[in-house]
């Protein structure tokens, strides 16, 4: 009998070491750092100090993920056009090939927009109401080329959502490309003019997936392609002309509102868009900006207009660095305290806070994690690929974009933006569904989504000066691993 009990106790340890490996989460971790780590997968960490317990909670599920991804811009594809054969797979396949960030979700313009190389409409003939000389010409050797190799590369499709700056200048009531409004004889022409569109994109072998009313309907101060709505009017054009005119023409696209920043104007809009049945029921979301602050994600927006229509979309459809000339070549400036907004110059007095010099990979990756975490289900980066002057823009309106090349040398660089965009797309796929967690260190941010496979993907942001232990849990399994200083992870969680 004492020997069967000491035969029993000595056999804990064995059972409780056998168990404890039964319930070690199976992970893979990528970082991006300052330190120079660029997407690397991590398999060794060091143990020892003071460790965050961050704990997964599957069953808290909250919106499911559309996807994330870049824009098709006439510059970018220009640009592609003026690479060696070699550099514009690389890029292509950078962004779109199982290899690389596996973009999901992505944006365009219809007709010209800053990134063009110049004004053009696909209906330019004034008074053409009926659109008898509609053409998409111009977006054949550049813009439809770029998506259609882009096709090519992705192996999971992605999602394309479609934005006009400007009706043609001469259906406006100022007769110009930048501001003025549509006329309201010339409704049916729009909505013709969009339906053409789509028609023209599908024989194309392109398909459209959601389309923006208006590219920033309240304006962009006169500096380039725009047209002025208000929340009603933007109601009354859909309702009445835009929405019966495709189905009528048997267009099934997602139709989102607004597109223009986050912040108190996206809640006077959500509160006409969304006031009753009348009107919700012609939209299936929001589209966004992020110009209003690249700091401050302006949650109370967000949340405000999620709760008005719970089961509409909420998509993040343009931003960008802008108002800077890319850095070439220069990793440690994008890990820098250095780059500007428009806001920095421009922005009144009172609004300054919500512009100061910035890290551009912390600017990337607070955005998307407080994003994620307060309802928006896609976000889409501007241009995928710009020159070393930030262009070509006709406006001179300079920016950066995660990939920058030297057509001249045909040479490309690879921003640390692009692999911060990466940490999201590549491992978050459409279709997730985020979920909660609870993390006691508040100077980590952090959002995590199961994917339909059942992995969950966390992504952690690290800007302290330390690195950071991490004690990682799914109910009662665990594993211990660490993040640099000045970092993004992604942790893979094989369930």
């Amino acid at each position: 009998m004492r020997f069967g009990i000491f035969l029993a106790i000595s056999l804990i340890p064995v059972l409780m070491s056998c168990n404890l490996k039964q319930k070690k989460l199976s992970v893979e971790v990528f970082e991006t750092s300052a330190s120079g780590n660029k997407l690397k997968r991590i398999t060794e960490f060091n143990s020892g100090g003071e460790i965050v317990a961050l704990n997964l909670l599957p069953g808290a599920k909250f919106q499911t993920i559309t996807g994330f991804g870049g824009s098709f811009t006439e510059s970018s594809a220009y640009l592609l056009n003026k690479l060696s054969k070699k550099n514009r797979e690389l890029i292509l396949d950078a962004y779109f090939g199982e290899g690389g960030s596996r973009y999901s979700l992505t944006r365009t313009h219809i007709s010209s927009c800053d990134f063009s190389l110049k004004n053009y409409s696909y209906a330019p003939i004034k008074g053409d109401k009926e659109l008898k000389h509609f053409s998409i010409e111009e977006d054949r050797d550049d813009i439809i080329p770029m998506i259609r190799d882009a096709m090519s590369h992705s192996k999971d499709e992605f999602k394309i959502i479609a934005s006009p700056w400007t009706a043609p200048p001469w259906m406006k009531d100022n007769n110009d490309w930048r501001g003025g409004k549509l006329l309201p004889e010339y409704y049916d022409s729009w909505a013709l003019f969009f339906s053409k569109y789509l028609t023209e994109y599908k024989k194309e072998g392109v398909e459209i997936w959601g389309i923006t009313v208006e590219n920033e309907p309240l304006g962009c101060g006169n500096n380039w392609e725009s047209m002025i709505y208000t929340p009603d009017e933007m109601v009354y054009f859909v309702k009445n002309h835009l929405s019966p005119k495709l189905e009528a023409d048997g267009h099934d696209v997602k139709i989102l509102a607004y597109d223009q920043n986050r912040g108190e104007p996206l809640e006077e809009w959500a509160k006409v868009i969304y006031k009753d049945d009348s009107s919700s029921k012609y939209f299936d979301g929001f589209a966004i900006h992020w110009y209003a602050s690249t700091y401050d994600w302006l949650p109370k927006s967000l949340n405000f207009t999620h709760d008005m229509a719970p089961g509409k979309h909420l998509i993040q459809t343009e931003a960008c660095v802008d108002s800077e000339v890319p850095h070439w070549q220069e990793d440690e400036w994008y890990w820098a305290e250095e780059a500007t907004d428009w806001g920095w110059d421009w922005a009144p007095a009172d609004e300054k806070s919500l512009h100061p010099k910035y890290v551009p990979v912390y600017r990337y990756a607070r955005d998307i994690i407080g994003c994620m975490n307060n309802w928006v289900d896609g976000w889409v980066d501007w241009n995928m690929v710009l020159d070393r002057q930030g262009g070509p823009n006709w406006f001179k309106n300079w920016c950066v974009a995660p990939v920058i090349v030297d057509p001249e040398r045909d040479e490309v660089y690879f921003t640390p933006l692009y692999y911060t965009l990466a940490h999201f797309s590549k491992y978050i796929r459409p279709g997730a569904v985020r979920i909660g967690f609870e993390n006691p260190d508040t100077s980590l941010m952090v959002t995590a989504a199961q994917n339909p496979d059942g992995s969950i993907a966390v992504v952690i942001l690290n800007m302290n000066p330390e690195l950071k232990n991490i004690k990682l849990s799914v109910g009662d399994r665990s594993v211990e691993v660490q993040i640099s200083a000045r970092a993004i992870q992604t942790i893979v969680v094989l369930l």
